[in-house]
């Protein structure tokens, strides 16, 4: 049985290349409380490497003030759209390399994931996501954000908090496939070559 945490701080980040959304809550017990919320803004970087190096500085930066103790973001969204991908998983890839330079452990979720445990609705819009949050956890309409890439960074934060209550299981996963099908017999289809 895992002992309850006394106290968390996790920095959720939404990313983005030209709003980069990101939000701190603070765990004490079991309750979650916000420190800080807010978006980097990228729209006045020059090129896409000036934005990259601009994310990389203000992500350490907040990581040097809020001292988290894990890193929850959001994982880029697959749509048609190739280029957009490649721009927004290098933006979350430089988020994610400023906090394995200071050694913050990281956990993706994918976003149909955090509106659900948010929500519980996996196609819920962003002002419901929001709107949940701001009863959940508390937040005056003056301190509501005006972008809600910052709203959805403290998502992920949230989501990670209610993925800290969960029980985690005693099994081991199998070190190989050979090790999976033995465990798994059933599983494997009959048409499958046995190793």
């Amino acid at each position: 049985m895992l002992k309850p945490v006394l106290e968390k701080v996790i920095l959720g980040i939404d990313p983005g290349t030209n709003i980069m959304g990101y939000g701190v809550l603070k765990v004490v017990g079991t309750k979650a409380s916000v420190v800080a919320m807010g978006v980097i803004d990228l729209r006045k970087a020059g090129d896409v490497y000036m934005k990259l190096g601009r994310i990389f500085e203000r992500v350490t930066g907040i990581i040097d003030s809020f001292l988290p103790d894990e890193l929850a973001i959001e994982a880029p969204f697959f749509g048609k759209n190739v280029q957009s991908m490649l721009k927004l998983g290098r933006a979350q890839g430089v988020a994610m390399a400023a906090a394995i330079h200071h050694s913050v452990p990281i956990t993706e979720y994918a976003p149909l994931k955090i509106k659900m445990a948010i929500t519980g609705n996996g196609s819920a819009s962003k002002e419901q996501v929001a709107a949940m949050l701001q009863r959940i956890l508390d937040i005056s309409q003056d301190d509501m954000p005006r972008f809600m890439d910052a709203t959805d960074a403290l998502a992920a934060a949230y989501c990670h908090y209610l993925q800290m209550g969960r029980p985690q299981s005693d099994a081991v996963a199998p070190k190989d496939w050979k090790s999976y099908v033995s465990v798994n017999p059933d599983k494997i289809s009959k048409r499958c070559p046995r190793l």
